[in-house]
């Protein structure tokens, strides 16, 4: 063979070891990328059930709250109505629905008041996973830069 011809067959065989080897980091690198892709996707879904979680938890805790405070609302008024039934005259009628209506306004504000921060704990529950998985995917972004 002259040495055009070996010349021509060594550019052609590193060519093609050098496109061989191109075309299997571009795979890997794709695999990479798509395992990575992947992971962030099953952390996302991870943190959408947890957060998910946090807000029924939530939502239970405020209707037990709710329905506690019903009862025991409906008991004290029961309770009142009775109390009310045995007055001897109209002045111990007006003190002892003055002192029922007081009771029962603080302790609407009191509930108002857990409600609240049942509330509030709890919203800052439901977003906490969602929160993390956020700033994870804003650093991992970065991180390509």
């Amino acid at each position: 063979m002259d040495t055009g011809t070996e010349a021509f067959k060594s550019t052609v065989e590193r060519a093609s070891v050098a496109g061989n080897q191109a075309f299997k980091d571009g795979v890997e690198k794709s695999l990479g990328m798509l395992n990575e892709v992947n992971s962030l996707s099953k952390g996302n879904i991870e943190a959408v059930i947890e957060s998910m979680t946090a807000a029924t938890k939530g939502v239970e805790t405020v209707g037990a709250q709710t329905a506690a405070f019903a009862k025991k609302n409906w008991e004290d008024a029961v309770a009142a109505g009775k109390s009310l039934s045995t007055a001897k005259s109209v002045q111990e009628v007006i003190e002892l629905q003055s002192s029922w209506a007081k009771s029962s306004i603080e302790a609407y504000v009191s509930e108002m008041n857990t409600i609240s921060e049942t509330l509030s704990a709890s919203f800052k529950d439901t977003f906490k996973p969602i929160n993390a998985r956020m700033t994870a995917a804003v650093e991992k972004f970065q991180s390509y830069k």
